[in-house]
């Protein structure tokens, strides 16, 4: 089978260790430890994974952070699997699964639930759950961190360009030399307990349950810091379920924490800042990128982003939109046409594509499923990508038990997010009696946050928030 695994990058470097070997319906696949099973898959050239339980369509990888349902599979006997975030095992056994999949074998059924008190519980291992765990622990709270992925560090640890901005949101840096340094800090706190491969799914008169493949754990936490980041939104256009058509996080999370080729040809879909930082990354790993297109009369990103992958050779052409992916099982090309002002297709100036795989950048939403199960007071605010939840300038929500931080809280930079999660961390240790708690730092945080918003691009983020922050 294929190897699609990147051997050389001009920033990365991936210690992959001895090889392991997976039972893949019935053949054997070579996988690496630290891959997750649908990252071992894709390398080796399998592209997709289940069928649509109505229609039984092909479907592949979408979000690579476990967030949709598109990775789905049969693992060791258990349906329903999301293999992007559970790491392989050697000798593990692999199956497609159609439909809604089969009963899961009696031998691997879960083995009883545990439970664990909990001061702090932080629910995401992204920038804001690390630093909101970091500085409650300074403050002398016991911290237990989850995290569904096997590996901590949500967005920064597939961020290799530098953080713009002034050195006190790491101006010059790159996300992925910032989220090292923050879990190096996690593992060496002798008083946060780190659960990684644990997704957080159910809300249960205040107690929190989470699983990995193997067991299941109901923490009784006295503070929870909801901290799950956000879920890339779909564009419609024909075909957009076939595999080949990724979110642009999952194009960064193959290339960039897996070291694992998306594709060979890739159109993008959006030229905000995120569409065209991964159009150059993925130039960075070797592959084509055969085009940029954008629906807005203009490029939506800075400039000096979009002018590093124009110097590379690669056109942005707004006022374009991408009508079809075309293909049987996976992505051959795309159709794309101009849009009017009315954002509609124009009639005649349709012309094909020719890729293999299609990454959208159209934006993320909230992930606030858990915020929702708590039933907290939540608001619409397009501004900050969707439904939130109501909070304070301490990040404290409805209830005074919970708080809420990052891009669960509103859509913004990864700065942002850390800057959050320091506040929400702080607040949550000094409302349980700790009073190491180190006021000056939260207020000059507070500070940095409403400066950083004050340029041009945190006007809108400010009209969000107006319409969440509840003034106490």
């Amino acid at each position: 089978m294929e190897d699609n695994r990147i051997a050389t990058h001009p920033i990365l470097a991936w210690n992959r260790g001895n090889p392991v070997h997976v039972t893949y319906d019935g053949r054997q696949i070579t996988a690496y430890p630290q891959e997750t099973v649908a990252m071992a898959l894709y390398a080796s050239g399998v592209k997709q994974y289940s069928t649509s339980s109505r229609f039984y369509r092909p479907r592949g990888m979408f979000c690579a952070i476990g967030k949709c349902s598109s990775c789905m599979m049969r693992v060791d006997g258990i349906p329903n699997t999301r293999t992007c975030v559970l790491q392989v095992r050697d000798g593990m056994e692999v199956e497609t699964q159609h439909g809604d999949g089969k009963f899961p074998d009696v031998q691997a059924a879960m083995k009883g639930v545990k439970e664990k008190n909990a001061e702090i519980l932080v629910i995401g291992g992204g920038p804001a759950g690390l630093e909101a765990s970091l500085w409650a622990a300074k403050a002398g709270a016991d911290v237990i961190l989850l995290d569904q992925n096997p590996k901590l560090g949500g967005q920064l640890v597939k961020q290799t360009h530098k953080f713009f901005g002034s050195a006190k949101e790491n101006a010059g840096t790159r996300g992925v030399t910032i989220a090292k340094k923050l879990i190096e800090e996690v593992v060496a706190t002798s008083n946060i307990t780190v659960y990684s491969g644990f997704t957080a799914f159910g809300w249960f008169q205040g107690s929190v349950c989470a699983a990995d493949q193997d067991h299941a754990v109901l923490f009784h936490p006295r503070k929870v810091i909801v901290a799950t980041g956000a879920a890339e939104k779909m564009l419609m256009f024909k075909n957009n379920d076939m595999p080949g058509v990724f979110g642009a996080g999952a194009a960064q999370t193959l290339m960039n924490v897996y070291g694992i080729k998306p594709g060979n040809k890739v159109l993008m879909v959006g030229a905000g800042n995120v569409g065209l930082i991964v159009s150059y990354q993925l130039m960075q790993a070797g592959i084509e990128v055969v085009g940029v297109i954008e629906g807005a009369p203009r490029v939506g990103g800075y400039l000096v982003h979009a002018s590093k992958i124009a110097r590379n050779g690669v056109r942005i052409m707004t006022r374009h939109t991408v009508l079809e992916a075309v293909g049987t099982d996976h992505v051959e090309a795309a159709i794309i046409a101009e849009v009017d002002e009315k954002w509609q297709p124009i009639p005649g100036t349709e012309q094909r594509v020719e890729c293999d795989t299609i990454c959208l950048s159209a934006g993320l939403k909230p992930s606030t499923e858990l915020l929702e199960q708590a039933k907290l007071d939540l608001a619409y605010t397009g501004e900050l990508g969707g439904w939130v939840a109501k909070r304070n300038w301490a990040m404290r929500t409805s209830n005074p038990d919970i708080f809420a931080a990052g891009d669960a809280s509103g859509i913004e930079e990864a700065s942002t997010a850390m800057m959050e999660g320091k506040i929400a961390g702080l607040q949550a240790a000094y409302d349980l009696g700790h009073m190491d708690v180190p006021v000056e730092e939260q207020k000059e945080t507070r500070h940095n946050l409403d400066d950083l918003r004050a340029g041009p691009f945190g006007v809108k983020i400010c009209i969000g928030l107006k319409c969440v922050e509840v003034l106490e």
